[in-house]
């Protein structure tokens, strides 16, 4: 089990960073929520990881604390919720606004992230809150202070196609490609780099 990872970011290509340690290039997903705190290129980041195996695939999801790692592994335990809905999850809101979401039981909030239904929020409403009861401590009461704010700016990248780079990573976040041009487009930020596209976008949709 890998379950920390420090190193230097090689790559960033939204949600997917590629962080070199002990010269080995470890592929990395992460929610945007994340990924907006992640240091610029060529500098050291410290990852709180989750290995997750699939028939098809060895994926390897990224946090920047361990309360985040710990919300994202009581998540893919919720019947119907699987690794990649729970990046998606964590991506369209920070870890202390979902769990201010369930607390409130905010089905509303809930259903507009992307693959999220009516029952698929339900049923996280009642199983996550059942899981929260039972935490050790506080971690994930909804006043808990998580590190993450959706204030912070994201560093900025230079890219030629920034626009296009955040429809593909809304893609990737389980959105359809029509709807993630649509959401870019509404932005009306040709200056803006590929994280800042990205963020408004998934804050607009919230």
């Amino acid at each position: 089990m890998i379950g920390r990872l420090r190193g230097i970011i090689l790559e960033k290509q939204p949600p997917l960073v590629v962080l070199e340690a002990n010269g080995v290039g470890y592929e990395v997903h992460m929610p945007m929520t994340c990924f907006y705190e992640l240091p610029e290129l060529n500098q050291e980041a410290i990852l709180f990881t989750q290995f997750v195996v699939r028939e098809d695939a060895q994926l390897l999801f990224g946090f920047n604390s361990k309360p985040e790692r710990a919300l994202f592994r009581e998540l893919i335990k919720v019947n119907g919720v699987g690794p990649k809905l729970a990046l998606a999850i964590l991506s369209g809101m920070s870890a202390q606004q979902f769990v201010t979401a369930v607390e409130r039981e905010e089905i509303a909030a809930l259903v507009k992230l992307p693959g999220v239904g009516k029952k698929t929020a339900e049923r996280l409403v009642v199983e996550m809150k059942d899981r929260f009861k039972g935490m050790h401590g506080d971690l994930f009461a909804a006043d808990a202070p998580f590190a993450l704010t959706s204030e912070v700016q994201p560093a900025a990248d230079a890219a030629n196609d920034a626009e296009g780079e955040a429809v593909a990573a809304l893609v990737s976040l389980g959105y359809k490609p029509q709807e993630a041009s649509r959401m870019i487009s509404k932005i009306g930020r040709p200056d803006a780099d590929c994280e800042t596209l990205i963020r408004e976008a998934l804050r607009a949709a919230i």
